[in-house]
């Protein structure tokens, strides 16, 4: 049996039946959750301006054709045919980030997130998608040719110029860990790109899991989440890798996600699904940590923050940590950018959204960065030599 990113011996669930590199080229569109046309949901808004605060692109620019309830205007003049199709209209929707703070303060509880997907697919029939989002989406649909090019990307690095450096180098495979066979079981999502960078996360998962009496397991079948399709307008392809993901797990119970951009799509797809953050700190009494006499600021994803909201969670588990010093990152526009492919596809407006929370984090003295979300750590990884984690990781080299 192949492995992939996970060197260490944990005992894989089998699925031989399902193909982990799905195959999506005949999915079907999959149907809107609560049967609701963009026209019914973008007629939630009531156009009150409450969002415009708390919207990272409205800040950055101040327009109001960048902020939520511009778009949500656009979104339903473009789909009633009021508002004709151009580069500029394009582009207020392409920078959207999908952050979804304004859904999280929103008075009238307007379904912002689907009301971006709905036009983000209504885009994409009229507008294909370029070369590097074909081939992000293609290769996030196949982790393991995913992970055997990010294997061949860390190879290379060094004779890489560093400005033609897409994303941080791909850490080395951790040390073994050999698990407690007897222990209750909990399967762990791995998602796409993440396997070739968190096989260290993996391993901090499992040891703080065997500290509560569990055992991490991997199953196999498993495929990307399909946040990443969702949100470029190809909810076919997402539906694809959700049934894929629910087969994959059929008979596992528990599914735990590591990373807070996938959990939504994870939980919509796996029943039973829960962040993993969240499951160790409602174990957290079980938990013993060495005093750690660090400063380590913490960046909290959009994701983690506005749909998980398990970021009570993770500071409660960081304070278990005697001595630990945490600071929080939260300058600039509130969210670091990162917004899927946005950081491939448009990397100087990326920049942007990510450059105050490394300036914080570089005059905030910390020694490590932690972030709850892979997309956020590349893109911020990528811009700074100090390291970038999840906090997992962190807590399990802290375990006494």
């Amino acid at each position: 049996m192949q492995r992939d990113a996970v060197a260490w011996p944990v005992r894989l669930a089998q699925n031989p039946g399902m193909p982990e590199d799905v195959r999506v080229t005949d999915a079907s569109p999959c149907p809107p959750p609560d049967g609701l046309s963009l026209q019914a949901l973008a007629d939630r808004c009531v156009q009150c301006g409450l969002c415009l605060p708390s919207c990272p692109t409205y800040a950055l620019d101040g327009l109001e054709s960048e902020s939520p309830r511009g778009r949500i205007a656009l979104a339903r003049a473009l789909d009633d045919g009021r508002l004709p199709a151009t580069a500029t209209t394009e582009a207020h929707l392409d920078h959207c980030l999908g952050c979804r703070r304004c859904e999280a303060i929103c008075p009238a509880q307007v379904d912002y997130g689907a009301i971006l997907a709905r036009a983000r697919a209504s885009q994409r029939s009229r507008r294909p998608p370029g070369y590097r989002q074909r081939s992000a989406e293609w290769l996030a649909a196949r982790p393991r040719t995913l992970s055997a090019l990010l294997a061949l990307y860390r190879w290379m690095w060094p004779l890489i110029p560093e400005t033609s450096r897409p994303l941080p180098r791909p850490p080395a495979r951790p040390t073994g860990w050999t698990p407690n066979v007897d222990a209750p079981a909990v399967a762990i999502f791995m998602g796409c790109v993440a396997r070739g960078y968190e096989a260290g996360l993996h391993l901090a998962i499992a040891r703080l899991l065997a500290a509560i009496g569990e055992r991490a397991v991997f199953p196999q079948g498993q495929t990307c989440c399909g946040t990443l399709h969702l949100h470029a307008g190809d909810p076919g392809t997402a539906h694809a890798l959700a049934n894929a993901n629910r087969a994959a797990f059929a008979e596992t119970g528990i599914a735990l996600t590591l990373a807070s951009g996938c959990h939504e799509a994870v939980s919509s797809a796996v029943g039973g699904a829960r962040d993993a953050i969240s499951h160790l700190a409602e174990h957290g009494g079980r938990l013993r940590f060495a005093p750690r006499a660090e400063r380590v600021a913490l960046h909290l994803p959009c994701s983690q923050r506005n749909v998980v909201r398990s970021d009570a969670a993770l500071r409660g588990l960081l304070a278990r940590v005697p001595g630990l010093d945490v600071v929080t990152l939260d300058a600039g526009f509130g969210c670091c950018g990162a917004a899927g492919t946005q950081m491939l596809g448009d990397p100087s407006r990326a920049n942007r959204f990510r450059q105050p929370l490394l300036d914080q984090f570089a005059a905030s003295g910390a020694t490590r960065l932690l972030s709850a979300n892979i997309g956020c750590r590349l893109h911020l990884g990528n811009g700074t030599a100090v390291p970038v984690q999840h906090p997992l990781e962190l807590l399990a080299e802290c375990l006494a």
